[in-house]
């Protein structure tokens, strides 16, 4: 779905194997947007993302059953994440949430939408729940930045706390995000309206900016994208979604074996880390290249940005038996270059509790 804002002053269209084809790539200086959500406020369209709508009076019990989020405690207007796994406990989609007015509403890849719409409506059965898609209802646009909250106010939109939801004049909602930068908020509103909702942030001094902005942000601070930073064999534990979009004390789902296991007594087999790669080569390697030590490979490349501070980086998958220290090869054929681990971006490596009782029998 190609959005109107591609027409707005300035927008340059995305290349063309870009995920990100619809929206705006930038609006002429991709630096000094990214330094504009890091210093100010900079707002981005989102609108090639799919929206899901789930109704009926059973929708949270429901979508409790069949998730990795808790829905049972989430209370009205509140937002979180939530992943579908597969019996192994693989990820096979993720969606973030917001539940307001009756709705359960899951913003997604729209290339993953019409699966997750499908999965959800096989599960149904005997269950008072609708699962919908609301994409040509609704549309997405993101606000980022510390000055993110007079922006809102400015804009006549209500400015909630942290995964707060609020409903907009005029239809759809606000809700509060804890990432890209230090502040954030996605705003869902009604597609027709698009336009003027843009027009409105801007006009409340948000920067117009594109998915290379958004893009270099999300990586900035190691948030995965489905399809790009994961595999047909990632857990949650390997990409830093438990606790955001991973509940950790609820019920039984699809796939929950795999990451209480992992979570109290193993450790997944591979981490993503942020890499530094050498930016003195016109070549970049590519979503899915390998990660290499050596001629041995290591690690995939998941997301692969250019930050106005950092430079060229990446997302990667990379296995946890490799040393952060590591001097590691990125990328396939002509495009090869190297990288090093940003030790920042290494997870804790926190002991579960079955880890922690396994080592105290052998005391």
């Amino acid at each position: 779905m190609t959005s109107p804002l591609l027409s707005a002053p300035g927008a340059v269209a995305p290349f063309e194997d870009s995920p990100d084809q619809g929206v705006p790539w930038h609006f002429g200086d991709p630096f000094a947007e990214q330094r504009a959500a890091a210093r100010s406020v900079a707002v981005f369209d989102r609108s090639h993302r799919a929206v899901l709508a789930v109704t009926g009076e059973d929708r949270l019990t429901w979508l409790h059953s069949l998730t990795s989020q808790h829905f049972e405690a989430l209370g009205e207007d509140r937002g979180s994440e939530m992943l579908v796994l597969d019996v192994q406990g693989r990820v096979e989609h993720h969606a973030v949430v917001a539940n307001i007015g009756g709705v359960v509403y899951l913003d997604t890849e729209a290339s993953t939408a019409g699966p997750l719409l499908s999965y959800l409506t096989k599960m149904v059965f005997w269950s008072k729940v609708e699962p919908r898609d609301v994409t040509d209802e609704y549309a997405v646009l993101t606000a980022v930045g510390p000055e993110l909250p007079a922006a809102l106010a400015a804009a006549g939109v209500p400015v909630p706390d942290v995964l707060g939801v609020a409903g907009l004049p005029g239809g759809g909602f606000v809700r509060r995000m804890p990432w890209p930068g230090q502040d954030a908020a996605d705003l869902v509103v009604p597609r027709g309206a698009l336009a003027d909702w843009w027009g409105r942030l801007t006009g409340a001094g948000a920067r117009p900016a594109g998915s290379w902005a958004f893009e270099a942000l999300r990586v900035e601070a190691l948030r995965p994208r489905l399809g790009v930073d994961t595999d047909e064999r990632t857990i949650p534990h390997e990409v830093n979604w438990i606790g955001s979009a991973v509940h950790l004390d609820k019920g039984c789902y699809r796939g929950q074996e795999t990451v209480s296991k992992v979570q109290n007594v193993g450790r997944p087999p591979r981490r993503m880390l942020l890499l530094h790669l050498d930016g003195t080569r016109e070549v970049r390697p590519e979503t899915g290249d390998p990660v290499r030590s050596g001629d041995r490979v290591v690690g995939r490349v998941g997301s692969v940005a250019l930050h106005h501070e950092l430079g060229t980086v990446a997302l990667a998958l990379v296995k946890r038996s490799v040393p952060v220290e590591e001097e590691l090869l990125v990328g396939a054929e002509d495009r090869v270059v190297q990288a090093s681990v940003d030790p920042d971006s290494v997870p804790p490596d926190t002991p579960g509790l079955g880890r922690e009782a396994a080592r105290n029998l052998g005391r």
